[in-house]
């Protein structure tokens, strides 16, 4: 019988400041503790590349980065988001490559949509664990064609017609893109032991929302058998709810982000203009502490969620609570943050109209 295999799986990971060490510092305990630690790489680390119309481009984060991730303890991340062809095809390329260079398991963004889409596999202690990668929120210009660099994704629609991009009202999910998800997790059921789903989706900037579309993914994810669905992109944890004793992550939030580019005090045009509008657009101002995370002022409430599995028995979710500390790092939580944090993912999960979670004193989560 094989060894349990305890997986640790964070939200979006934004490093372009220097020091990388220093901010991933305060939760890498718990990431090197894990057999495995799987986050989102939100924006390309690379050096050259041309800058991508169709959303508000990041700026791409030192190469030398990745091997921050590594030491941290990450041996795998998912790609597939709005931000990572925001340097062309050159950045997507020197972002795989520097990943292979530090044996970090990579998925979701590649030199066409095939290669964007073949799954991340790693051998832990007998186990195989595969990951597959969806961007959800467009914009359709980073998505990868079969002639064109970019990501993976599973096209939902928007509900007024308007182009499907990161700040659009997104409604419908087409019966293909179901069809295409369901595919994609046979296919790597047959391949691995372990089959864990990241979706970029949700109304970043918004506490506790999951909308309508999420739930139909999530739910299309779990029926076709998927172990997990892991959730990032608003910026924001959200809620969790369970497919049986398998969860679905809504929103895993910030895994560790520290960045500039949402300061309104750059160069960058129209990273100045969305540091401003989007305050306007999703009604919260920023802590001023917080300058490398000028997020709502509820994201200091994070999380990591961690499963267990242990030959046929159901798999252990459990969160492990995070605080952001100013100007944006975060850290495992003590007490009396830890019990905090963990009352405000039962609320918001309420509050989403998800079915009631209990988190225990040891962070074990389970429904009500």
């Amino acid at each position: 019988m094989r060894e349990p295999i305890r997986i640790v799986v964070t939200g979006d990971l934004v490093l372009d400041e220097p020091d990388a060490d220093h901010w991933l510092s305060g939760i890498a305990p718990a990431l090197r503790a894990a057999d495995l630690a799987i986050g989102h790489l939100e924006v390309p680390h690379a050096i050259g590349g041309e800058e991508l119309a169709g959303d508000v481009p990041a700026p791409a984060a030192p190469p030398g980065n990745l091997a921050a991730l590594a030491r941290a303890g990450f041996g795998m991340v998912s790609l597939a988001g709005n931000h990572i062809a925001d340097c062309g095809a050159r950045g997507i390329a020197e972002t795989r490559a520097g990943l292979a260079a530090q044996h970090i398991a990579f998925t979701g963004a590649g030199a066409d949509l095939a290669e964007a889409r073949e799954p991340a596999i790693a051998e832990v202690k007998g186990w195989r664990v595969g990951l597959l990668s969806y961007n959800c929120v467009g914009p359709e210009a980073a998505w990868a064609t079969e002639s064109r660099a970019g990501c993976n994704y599973l096209r939902v629609d928007t509900a007024d017609g308007s182009p499907i991009a990161p700040a659009a009202p997104l409604a419908h999910v087409p019966g293909a893109a179901l069809d295409r998800l369901t595919r994609d997790i046979a296919a790597l059921r047959a391949r691995a032991d372990i089959v864990l789903v990241a979706l970029h989706k949700g109304k970043v900037h918004t506490p506790a929302l999951v909308e309508p579309y999420e739930r139909a993914l999530a739910d299309a994810a779990m029926e076709a058998g998927a172990d997990a669905v892991l959730g990032h992109h608003a910026h924001i944890v959200r809620g969790i709810a369970f497919a049986g004793h398998r969860p679905v992550f809504h929103g895993l939030g910030n895994g560790c982000v520290v960045t500039s580019a949402l300061s309104p005090a750059q160069d960058h045009p129209a990273r100045r203009e969305w540091a401003e509008r989007r305050k306007q657009m999703f009604g919260f101002e920023p802590d001023p502490a917080f300058t490398l995370a000028p997020f709502h002022p509820q994201a200091v409430n994070a999380f990591m969620g961690e499963l267990v599995f242990a030959g046929d028995a159901p798999v252990r979710t459990s969160v492990i609570a995070v605080r952001v500390e100013p100007p944006g790092r975060p850290v495992l939580a003590d007490e009396p943050d830890r019990e905090q944090i963990f009352r405000y993912v039962e609320a918001i999960t309420r509050h989403a109209s998800l079915p009631p979670i209990a988190i225990g004193a040891d962070g074990r989560v389970a429904p009500a």
